[in-house]
């Protein structure tokens, strides 16, 4: 490899494995999904099926198996790993998917047994998240993760210059010190993606600073990937940001003004949907989008009614948000597609008598009257809270004697 090539990033992050096989096709994925005997197991493989062909895979191939633990060296075992191959070139497929996070080891060996471009999940979603990505924040975003991710698994890229050795007493060759440069290299890109998103980061921070002097009420949209939020976020805002029925449509922060009978100006922000197993590499590189969601004064949680899996999707956000410290924030849970699951849209109330869930249907446009009302209601709330005067109830206070 040329001097010049080694020195761009850009080409260790599209570098292919040398075993990928030039005449397999693409757009041809074999999924690997194994069970450990842990829950949703069959949503997992739903889950995988979406995310490929969201990468843009059109032909796929599901191989299963049943395993107590992983094997150390395959992840798969020896056996199953040959019926993936079968499978792989029976597909003519390019690429191999694992449903589970590999070690660079297993990985390494993996794609010199099958002779294919091997990805575990956390590699699939990094894909996704590069592709989707639009505004130059989350470019830099998707860029640092995947740096990130890829300053662990470096060696596979070098493995044809590990074996030449150094002569006349030395233990060191050229690939190790090839290693050592791209490390070097990737650091200082990273020190300058984060000095990027830091200038971002502020700039959120001043607008976060003057709607708190303005008092104006602060809610996100939170959710398991494809939950529909960003069409609910249309339907309030009456905005245009891009929805589609596939995960991960999108990734970067909308925010707009919204005005809310009985509550005022409103700043309604949509987020970038959560999913199981997230990587924490994403999770540390959008940390300032996710900002966004940590400064709410209201979490608007958006449960897929129709999803068999929606108890185990809302645990899993629930855990995201935890882990980016937004587990206290004040959470609304509304369950979207209420013509799909057809559950009548309504807003319960729990027992001291505040809205605890409300059910729409952002398609429709069922049930958002009472969304509207129970974002009203928490308004009220928190100008109680904090003892902030009632506009609507006293339009000029600073008139009052």
């Amino acid at each position: 490899m040329s001097p010049a090539r080694a020195g761009s990033v850009a080409s260790l992050l599209d570098n292919t494995a040398a075993t990928e096989r030039s005449a397999a096709d693409p757009a041809a994925a074999v999924l690997v999904c194994l069970d450990f005997g842990d829950d949703g197991y069959e949503e997992g493989v739903a889950e995988i099926a979406r995310l490929a062909s969201s990468a843009g895979a059109r032909r796929s191939q599901v191989v299963r198996g049943k395993r107590d633990r992983p094997d150390p060296k395959l992840y798969a075992g020896s056996g199953k790993v040959e019926e993936i191959g079968l499978a792989a070139d029976g597909l003519n497929a390019a690429t191999v998917i694992f449903n589970h996070i590999l070690s660079p080891a297993q990985q390494r060996n993996l794609e010199k047994a099958l002779g294919r471009k091997v990805l575990d999940r956390t590699e699939l979603i990094l894909r996704i998240f590069a592709q989707r990505a639009k505004t130059s924040e989350g470019k830099l975003q998707v860029e640092l993760a995947q740096l990130e991710h890829l300053s662990t698994r470096l060696v596979r890229g070098w493995t044809h210059l590990e074996r030449q050795r150094g002569g006349l007493g030395k233990t060191g060759g050229p690939g190790e010190k090839q290693i050592e440069l791209d490390r070097r290299m990737i650091a200082t890109r990273v020190r300058m993606l984060k000095g990027k998103l830091e200038q971002f980061r502020h700039r959120r921070g001043v607008q976060r600073r003057a709607r708190s002097r303005r008092d104006v009420l602060s809610v996100s949209l939170v959710g398991y990937t494809n939950a529909g939020k960003s069409t609910l976020f249309n339907a309030l805002a009456h905005a245009k940001a891009y929805e589609a029925d596939k995960l991960f449509a999108t990734l970067d922060t909308t925010t707009r003004r919204i005005y809310v009978p009985e509550a005022g100006q409103v700043v309604l922000s949509d987020t970038v949907g959560f999913i199981r197993d997230l990587p924490h590499s994403l999770v540390a590189a959008f940390r300032a989008t996710l900002e966004e969601t940590v400064r709410a004064d209201l979490l608007l949680h958006v449960v897929d009614s129709a999803s068999p899996g929606r108890a185990r999707e809302a645990e899993d956000v629930n855990q995201v948000l935890a882990e980016i410290g937004a587990d206290s924030i004040p959470q609304l849970a509304v369950w979207n597609k209420t013509d799909s699951s057809g559950l009548e849209p309504a807003a319960e109330r729990d027992e001291y008598g505040r809205i605890c869930r409300v059910l729409v249907s952002a398609r429709t446009g069922a049930g958002l009257a009472g969304l509207r009302g129970a974002i009203a209601e928490a308004a009220q709330l928190r100008r109680h809270a904090a003892q902030i005067p009632d506009p609507f109830l006293n339009p000029t206070p600073e008139l009052s004697l």
